[in-house]
């Protein structure tokens, strides 16, 4: 009788013990998830502001092709009123 109440008082104590690590175990996944979450959500925001990085990146671009080109012209007036002037001086 008394080996019976050992073994009824260990099985207790065993269960709550197994739901007392349960329990534990319950948080850090529930961290785990959220630091997770957190890391989804910081990668979505680094891909969005590559994103616009790309786009500012394309619309400098455009601009010194812009710039090349206008000075490209420059260059030829600079060389026609140059040719110009040569030739009246002749």
């Amino acid at each position: 009788m008394l080996f019976k109440k050992f073994a009824v008082a260990a099985a207790i104590a065993t269960t709550l013990a197994f739901v007392g690590c349960s329990k534990k175990e319950e948080a850090p996944a529930a961290d785990a998830t959220a630091a997770a979450s957190e890391a989804v959500e910081a990668a979505t925001e680094a891909t969005d502001a590559a994103t616009e990085a790309t786009d500012a990146a394309a619309e400098a671009t455009d601009a010194a092709a812009e710039a090349t080109n206008a000075a490209a012209d420059a260059t030829v007036v600079a060389s026609d009123v140059v040719v110009t002037e040569a030739s009246a001086a002749q």
